[in-house]
Order: C-alpha cells, then sequence, then structure tokens
C-alpha cells in the first residue's frame, strides 16, 4: 500500500480530505498491485485511466499515476459509477476496479475515509478485466475556423451546416438526428 504521504499528497492538490479522494487513493493502490506499476507518475500516456466519473478520486489518481486531462491519458466516460479502467501502452495490460456497494454503511465521514485509505484495494473494489479497449495515443487535429462564432475549433468538433464548418456549440442539431 502507498505511504500516507502520498495521502497527504493529494490533500494537498484537491485542497481537502475527503471520502471521495479516498477512494481514488484506495483505486491507485489497486492499479498499482494489479499492474505492476513501477515508474509512476506517468511523464507521458504510458499509463492510461478511463474513468467513468468526474468525482473527487480522480485528483488522487492524476496527482499519483499522473493521468491528466492534459496528457490525454485521463479520459472520462461518466457513467455516474466509482469504476475505473487502468491501462500500461507498453504492455496492454488492463484492470477495470469497481467500488463495492454498501462500503460506508453506517459509518461517519471520517470513519468511511480512514476505512478507504487503510484498507487493502481487494476488499474495496471489484478487481475485473477492462470493458473498454486501451484508448488511442492522442492525435492532433487541425482548427478551422467556425463559421458562425468564429473560434478556432479542432476538426473532430465540427459538425456541417449549411455546407459550412460549425462548432459543436453553434450546430443546430436535427431534431430527428440519431433515431
Amino acid at each position: 500500500m502507498l505511504d500516507l504521504k502520498y495521502w497527504d499528497k493529494c490533500a494537498e492538490f484537491h485542497g481537502h480530505k475527503c471520502p471521495g479522494l479516498a477512494i481514488g487513493f484506495a483505486a491507485v493502490n489497486g492499479a498499482i498491485a494489479e499492474l505492476g506499476l513501477k515508474n509512476y507518475p506517468a511523464l507521458d500516456e504510458e499509463i492510461v485511466c478511463v474513468t467513468e466519473n468526474d468525482a473527487c478520486c480522480v485528483d488522487a489518481i492524476q496527482v499519483l499515476l499522473g493521468c491528466t486531462y492534459g496528457k490525454s491519458n485521463l479520459i472520462p466516460h461518466i457513467r455516474g459509477k466509482m469504476a475505473f479502467s487502468f491501462y500500461v501502452r507498453a504492455t496492454g495490460a488492463s484492470v477495470r476496479l469497481v467500488l463495492k456497494n454498501g462500503l460506508g454503511d453506517g459509518l461517519s465521514r471520517d470513519e468511511y475515509m480512514n476505512l478507504l485509505i487503510s484498507t487493502p484495494y481487494e476488499q474495496l473494489f471489484d478487481v475485473k478485466e477492462a470493458t473498454y479497449e486501451l484508448p488511442e495515443p492522442a492525435r492532433l487535429f487541425p482548427s478551422v475556423e467556425c463559421a458562425i462564432c468564429g473560434e478556432a475549433t479542432a476538426e473532430f468538433g465540427l459538425r456541417v451546416q449549411d455546407l459550412k464548418m460549425v462548432c459543436t456549440d453553434c450546430y443546430d442539431a436535427y431534431q430527428r438526428e440519431g433515431f
């Protein structure tokens, strides 16, 4: 298990200690153990996390594993679940950790937080196979000026409307789109 000095480092980044942050701390312990991680935090995209939530726990993953939105190795797949898939690019190894139901039932906030940071990850998470394929490395896309607002937009964020390229914010979606 990670030394508690790393817990303090997470709290310093996050701004406070809370059960949500503790979930991320525990998930990182699981990722390290399951994937045999030795070199972390990631300097680039060598470790990838697909997170199924956008809660406090993600801050611990950023601090300890170096998975960030800026490096494109922290990928949101928001499903409202306390679930995280971790990958190692070099080996293709992966694991999905899903927080077990009912862990904090009957505990105070502090008791639950302490349980999360002091209990082996196997008792906190269901350890599963990753359900998402390893995301491709980040790509660089050319930007195009939106024909409506004039803001530069990466080409993947553009739509064709009235034969002009427009950003998704300006795009007037066809009501029957997707049927």
